[in-house]
């Protein structure tokens, strides 16, 4: 995918639409639209969004569970050269109102399905306190030809909220109202902007974890967005004109997009869910027959491998699926599935997904052990961390990489972006590993003080900051603990203000509907006299005692 080949993300789907309108293009579990069906969804969200006043690079926000409107709303948002943020759906009120205001968010969307009983209309009124007393009330019935605007003193930018329930919800813009305003824009204007957007505008932004203490913004171009999924799954997955891909992961994450810009590239039809049940998806991947796999993460994969109804012929019509993990588990999920080849991937939000992938014609040891080769367009080098210095092959460094599939730097934070790159436009991954003769990469570890729970990155100074507000808290230090189903799970060691008292489970109440769920320590332990380096609490060593007492391995 060259420039001269890469169009914008929205021409994925109206190129489908053209040249086969009626095969299935987005599956759930009670929904599902063909690519023509999908198309004029997005364009009827496209000229909503015009009719609220959204201009070419307005955010737009997106904060709801895995449905149609979801990824209508991205197209729609792209068709007229506008941005999605991507909230993350586990994020609670106040990483919520971080995002709305760190990213601008002019209009934001949302709608009444609820996930995992989160109600994400009430979860943007705690994080924006002003939709509760908005007089944006019931446009449906009073004002329904015209876009409303309210001051929203917590998110300057933001002037809309709407939902696409089915009910009105005060405060925002309900769905019948939404769509009658596009009825004023005409199919030509929506036509002007898509004309007008380039692929190297930025075409979504992601919030993720890092070493600040909230979400910082991963702008990615239309180039950076697509190249994952469709070089990658061209060139390294074997993707195939018709093929259907099952994959359960939350829209707002990368693990979505690389698969789904991948399969739309070859008119194939996407398989997703909103509520992941392990026994509804193997009936799912069985009805309709799913040709590959992009579960991503072992928690989903041994759920499907473990269910009762699982069995060694299961995914007898799966050429490929996708997973990550330490080298056992690939081996041992590999060995259940006999019909299948595993490949696996090194990558991140930055990079659009997987900026290296395994091959279907490395041997197991290569698809278990290491990540594969860096895909066509990126490059990838083992840095020394502290010297910066290239390294030779299997000497074990940073891994920092760079090319079309990587991303420009950070929204808002040009300190941040500063220190992330080397000259040269070289990333600064923050993670460990090395590199062999061939050029294929074996991820060994973090060098950022980062936890990966379940797939999600965990910033332990985020957590440290939240925990800090605690009013008996005086210090806290989060650490990762080995866990069976989530692969990590943070642990805080806390010294309490003098004279203050806590106990465990107040720790974690207090975290509750405060920080995402992953985010919430599994163990709290209370500290008064820290082991200490030069001038650094030493954290490894807080891990080793938390391991013995629990007696497992600090691996």
């Amino acid at each position: 995918m060259d420039e001269k080949s890469t169009r914008p993300l929205a021409e994925l789907l109206l190129d489908g639409a053209a040249r086969h309108p009626n095969r299935v293009c987005i599956r759930l579990e009670n929904e599902s639209a063909s690519y023509a069906e999908l198309e004029a969804r997005s364009r009827r969200v496209a000229r909503s969004l015009i009719a609220l006043g959204v201009e070419p690079g307005d955010r737009v926000g997106i904060l709801m569970a895995n449905c149609l409107d979801f990824v209508a709303v991205i197209f729609g948002a792209s068709l007229v050269g506008a941005v999605g943020v991507l909230y993350n759906a586990r994020f609670k009120a106040r990483e919520i109102a971080h995002v709305t205001k760190d990213s601008g968010v002019k209009i934001v969307i949302t709608n009444d399905l609820v996930e995992q009983h989160t109600n994400y209309i009430e979860l943007l009124k705690r994080a924006i306190p002003e939709l509760a007393s908005s007089d944006l009330k019931k446009n449906d019935q009073h004002r329904p030809n015209q876009a409303q605007s309210v001051a929203f003193d917590s998110a300057p930018a933001l002037q809309t909220a709407v939902t696409l329930g089915l009910a009105n919800a005060d405060g925002f813009l309900g769905s019948q109202a939404f769509y009658k305003l596009g009825d004023a824009c005409s199919a030509e204007t929506v036509e002007q902007r898509r004309a007008q957007v380039d692929i190297n505008d930025q075409a979504l932004m992601i919030y993720t974890s890092g070493t600040t203490a909230m979400p910082k913004g991963c702008p990615l171009n239309h180039i950076v967005l697509q190249h994952a999924g469709v070089i990658g799954g061209v060139t390294r997955m074997g993707l195939q004109d018709g093929d259907v891909i099952w994959g359960p992961l939350p829209m707002f994450h990368t693990a979505f997009i690389q698969p789904l810009t991948g399969i739309l590239s070859v008119g194939g039809t996407y398989l997703s869910m909103t509520h992941f049940d392990a026994g509804t998806a193997l009936e799912m991947i069985r009805r309709h027959k799913a040709s590959l796999m992009f579960p991503a993460f072992p928690t989903i994969t041994l759920q499907l491998l473990n269910h009762p109804l699982y069995n060694a012929d299961s995914f007898a019509a799966v050429r490929v699926i996708l997973n990550v993990g330490s080298p056992e588990e690939l081996r041992n999920m590999q060995a259940q599935m006999p019909h299948t080849i595993q490949i696996t991937v090194f990558g991140m939000t930055e990079t659009g997904g997987s900026v290296a992938m395994c091959e279907l014609t490395d041997s197991l040891a290569m698809r278990s052990n290491c990540s594969g080769r860096a895909l066509p367009g990126n490059e990838i080098e083992i840095r020394e961390p502290n010297t910066g210095a290239s390294l030779p092959p299997g000497a074990a460094g940073e891994i920092v990489v760079r090319g079309r599939g990587v991303f420009s730097g950070y929204f808002n934070s040009p300190e941040k972006t500063a220190e992330s790159f080397y000259p040269g436009g070289w990333f600064r991954t923050g993670d460990l590993g090395s590199l062999d003769a061939q050029g294929r990469v074996t991820f060994r570890g973090r060098l950022k003080d980062m936890l990966k729970v379940g797939g999600e990155n965990v910033a332990a100074v985020e957590v440290e900051g939240f925990l800090a507000t605690h009013p008996a808290v005086n210090i806290a230090q989060v650490v990762a603990i080995a866990d069976e189903k989530y692969g990590e799970v943070p642990a805080a060691f806390i010294e309490l203000i003098p004279g203050a008292k806590a106990t465990e489970q107040q720790i974690i109440e207090f975290c509750k509907d405060e920080i995402a769920s992953f985010k919430i320590p599994r163990y709290v332990r209370f500290i008064d006299d820290w082991p200490m380096g030069a001038t650094k609490i030493l954290k490894s060593e807080l891990q080793t005692r938390l391991c013995v007492e629990l007696g497992i391995s600090r691996d």
